[in-house]
Formats: structure tokens, C-alpha cells, sequence
């Protein structure tokens, strides 16, 4: 036969060669429609397994100011181990194992809650890990060790408990990767020492410089911002200029001895320097004898002295902000107006922005936090925040009178 034909008796013009083509392709398809129809009943292929985190034992290798615990690892050796920012560890130290985020700023967590700080030395940072409470004292917390004033500089020296063993072990594992990172995430701070990073912010406000004058405080009586002396923060000169323009008298240094704030580079020469000084050492642990005392003994000082009025620390945000806030709330600032005024220094620092879920989660896990505890509350909605703040001073040791006169003061 010439050629081939259909099934309607006509002939098809087809070669051989394409029915075979035509075969295959036939197959093909339905091999490929089998594994369509069937990947929806079929599990998921697990992705690969992580890598296991190595477990990492340090010693202790300092117990800074504030209670931190700086360990025996780098930072940047500690990513190398397995962790990243976000994951919960578990860290064995003095007989506890505590649960606690991996963050980049102790400012991460909320107020009173645990965290390993990691640091890794980028733009000329320091590179270390070190343990810490939010606003609190990790090495009296742990019972490690005992904080003792000293005359000498840096005005402090900790003492090991009876029964610690020198040098202190401390032993980090992973409990769940990435288990704090979407929290993590939404409070992440990112800030610079660079002035020409801001370009948008005065030197006042890169400096953290600002009034307070919320209540019934007196407008250009109190005002707040980092160190018009320590350089750390590359803000010291912006501060001391914006002190000098508001026309500050009195200058109540939160951070450093009277030794350590003279000894700063410039000091001498600073328009800050000159003025009426107090310089308390402060702590971060505002429930500690030591803060209050030094709270009560800067408010006897302001009332014993005619302002303005500077009140700073390092950044001008923690010690600063708490002190502030009570003052604010005492000459009948709102928690609105306390909550405004602590946030601006996220802005500047950070450049949080108002009406963003940053914003009020970190507001929510700080200030707000450490005022109702502070206060004894659970919330600080619909309380007299006037009485619960002169109730606080009262019990850190002010008397009703001193409580007058720092309003007085303030008023003016």
C-alpha cells in the first residue's frame, strides 16, 4: 500500500516516524499529568535539617556597672558557633539555667526581662557576648556577686558571693532557634555615632537635647539629653552647645562620679563643667536602694539650686527617661505626655516613628512597663499618675516637704 488511513477511510498523509513521535509525546504527557494530579497528596519534602547549634562554655570576665556579665567570647565567634539575633538560648550560670533572646541591645527585651547581648565589633564597636537584665542588676539577680561604693574610680567594685566559685562558668545552648526573631525584629534598633547620618535632625536633637515641660512644669526648666561630656557617643560637643544656648545653671550628671565626669577630655573647657554639678553613679535598676538614693539626693539638689535645669546620662534615655517620667508625672503629665516625650528619643536615636507598631511595642515594654512597676500597678490606665509618683518618692525617701520644694522648683 501506497500509504495509511484513517479511521474515516480516508489516507492520511502521516510517515511512520510521526506516529512514533506522537507516542512518546503521549506518554510523556501523561507521565507528567500522574505527578500533577499527585503533588498535592504527596508530603512536603522536608527541608534539610539545621545545623546543631554547638553548645559554648565561657568564663565570666566582667561584672560591668550595671550588673552585665561580659563573657570569655567574641561576638563575632559566637555567630560562628550556630546563633544568630532572634534565637532563645539557655544559659547555665551559678546553678540557674534562664531562658533568653539573642539580641543586638539590651533595649530589645522589655523592661525586668533577660538577654544575652551579642556584639560584633562593626564600625569600631566592641566585639563581646555578655548576659544582662533590661533596665536591671543580672549579678545581684543571680546572687554572684555584691556591688560595693568606693571612693576611687569608677566608684564601684564587685565583690564574689560567699560559695561562687572564681572563675565563674557559664554554659550557653540553643533552646529555640529563632524563637524571639519576629519580636526581635519588631523592636530592632539601628543607630549611628556619625553626625552625617542625621541630616534631617538639629545638633540639639542629635544630641538627645530637648525640654521638658509637659504639666505643670515651667516652660525652660527642665530639659534632658545625652552627655555634655563623655564622648562616647560622638554627641558630647552638640550637648554642652545646647546646654550653653538654653542657658543651663545646674547640671545633674546620672552616669558618672565626680571623679570620672572631671577626668573627661574637654571637661575643663565645656560650658556644662562650669555650672552647678551633682554626679550620682547611677545604676539602671530603679527598685535598688542605690538608685532611689541617688533619685532623692539629684531632686534635693535641683530644689536646693536655681535652674534651668540639665538632667543627662549616657544617651539621655534610660536613667534619664525614668527620672523625667516620674518628675513629669509628679507636676501632672499624662501618660501621653511621658510616653511622647521618652519616644522622642527613638526617633532621634533610632528614628522610630510615631503611629508604627514599633513605636508602641517599645513604648509598651519600656517606659510603661517601668512606671507601672514602679508605681505598684498593673496598667497605668486610669490612675493618678500625680499621686502614684509623690507616693513613689515618698517611699525612696523624699520627705513631704522636699517633694514641695522640687515642685516649687519645677514650676517656677
Amino acid at each position: 500500500m501506497d500509504g495509511e488511513y484513517g479511521t474515516n477511510g480516508m489516507k492520511s498523509s502521516r510517515k511512520p516516524w510521526i506516529w512514533l513521535f506522537l507516542a512518546i509525546a503521549a506518554v510523556a504527557l501523561a507521565l507528567l499529568l500522574f505527578r500533577v494530579g499527585n503533588v498535592g497528596n504527596k508530603p512536603s519534602p522536608s527541608p534539610s535539617p539545621e545545623p546543631q547549634a554547638q553548645a559554648v562554655t565561657a568564663t565570666l570576665t566582667e561584672i560591668e556597672k550595671h550588673g552585665n556579665l561580659a563573657l570569655s567570647v567574641r561576638g563575632s565567634d559566637f555567630f560562628s558557633y550556630g546563633y544568630t539575633w532572634g534565637d532563645v538560648v539557655n544559659a547555665e550560670i551559678n546553678g540557674r539555667t534562664i531562658a533568653m533572646p539573642v539580641c543586638s541591645n539590651y533595649s530589645e527585651v522589655a523592661q525586668g526581662e533577660y538577654v544575652l547581648c551579642a556584639y560584633t565589633g562593626e564600625s569600631g564597636g566592641k566585639d563581646k557576648i555578655e548576659l544582662a537584665i533590661n533596665m536591671g542588676d543580672l549579678a545581684t539577680d543571680l546572687g554572684i556577686a555584691t556591688k560595693e561604693k568606693t571612693d576611687a574610680d569608677p566608684g564601684y567594685v564587685w565583690r564574689l558571693n560567699e560559695g561562687v566559685t572564681d572563675p565563674v562558668t557559664v554554659t550557653v545552648t540553643m533552646k529555640e532557634a529563632g524563637g524571639y526573631y519576629d519580636q526581635w525584629l519588631a523592636v530592632h534598633l539601628v543607630g549611628s555615632m556619625e553626625r552625617s547620618d542625621y541630616p534631617d535632625l538639629t545638633d540639639a536633637q542629635f544630641a538627645n537635647f530637648r525640654s521638658v515641660c509637659c504639666g505643670d512644669i515651667g516652660k525652660g526648666r527642665l530639659y534632658r539629653s545625652s552627655s555634655p561630656f563623655n564622648s562616647e557617643l560622638n554627641r558630647s560637643h552638640e550637648a554642652d552647645a545646647a546646654a550653653e544656648a538654653a542657658g543651663i545653671r545646674v547640671v545633674i550628671d546620672l552616669a558618672d562620679t565626680q571623679e570620672t565626669v572631671r577626668a573627661y577630655p574637654g571637661f575643663e573647657d565645656s560650658y556644662c563643667g562650669a555650672q552647678d554639678l551633682v554626679a550620682l553613679n547611677l545604676g539602671f535598676d530603679f527598685t535598688s536602694a542605690d538608685f532611689q538614693e541617688g533619685m532623692c539626693k539629684a531632686l534635693r539638689f535641683m530644689a536646693g539650686h536655681e535652674g534651668p535645669y540639665l538632667v543627662h546620662c549616657t544617651e539621655g534615655k534610660d536613667r534619664t527617661g525614668f527620672i523625667c517620667a516620674v518628675l513629669e508625672n509628679l507636676m501632672g503629665g499624662t501618660e501621653e505626655d511621658v510616653v511622647s516625650d521618652y519616644m522622642m528619643t527613638f526617633q532621634y536615636f533610632y528614628g522610630i516613628e510615631p503611629d508604627t507598631v514599633q513605636y508602641s511595642t517599645i513604648a509598651d515594654r519600656n517606659i510603661r512597663k517601668s512606671l507601672a512597676a514602679a508605681y505598684g500597678l498593673e496598667t497605668l490606665e486610669g490612675a493618678d499618675l500625680r499621686q502614684c509618683a509623690e507616693r513613689f518618692l515618698l517611699d525612696c525617701g523624699l520627705t513631704q516637704e522636699e517633694i514641695g520644694a522640687v515642685r516649687d522648683t519645677l514650676a517656677k
